[in-house]
């Protein structure tokens, strides 16, 4: 079963397309704190990708991955499968990082629509693999929305 989130972002929809859309604007909300989120591919077209690397950069998220093993750095990719400016943008998200299981693809849908105080941001997922999976992908995703609304709010 899909799993849906939203948030009224304070812009209008070509601004949260823009943010969303160009490596610039990625870069500066994409990451959870603590993380930078570098862009080396962005083709903004249907069956084209997006390749970025999200680094650990703050000393805590950076001991935290050490001690676990994990690598500092990590490549992923999205294969746009609709882009329709300014209202639209879907994705696959190639998921080859889970252990022990092959990869996959995952689609998410990002619809943008004007709203009372700027954009209403919904999003809509499909599942993962699991339950555990799924609500990390969920959160991960709840918190690149909030950290949106605050850049577009100035927090």
């Amino acid at each position: 079963m899909n799993t849906t989130i939203e948030r009224i972002v304070p812009a209008p929809p070509a601004r949260v397309w823009e943010l969303w859309t160009t490596s610039d604007g990625i870069a500066q909300w994409w990451a959870p704190e603590g993380f930078r989120t570098d862009v080396s591919t962005l083709d903004l077209r249907p069956d084209c990708e997006l390749v970025y690397t999200m680094t650990a950069v703050a000393p805590a998220q950076v001991a935290f991955m050490e001690q676990n093993g994990m690598p500092l750095a990590t490549e992923s990719r999205k294969r746009f499968t609709e882009v329709d400016e300014p209202s639209r943008l879907a994705y696959r998200s190639l998921i080859d990082f889970v252990p022990d299981h092959e990869a996959y693809e995952q689609l998410t849908v990002v619809d943008l629509e004007p709203a009372d105080g700027g954009t209403r941001v919904v999003m809509t997922m499909e599942p993962l693999h699991d339950q555990v999976w799924t609500e990390r992908l969920v959160a991960g995703r709840a918190n690149e929305l909030d950290n949106l609304v605050a850049l577009v709010a100035g927090k």
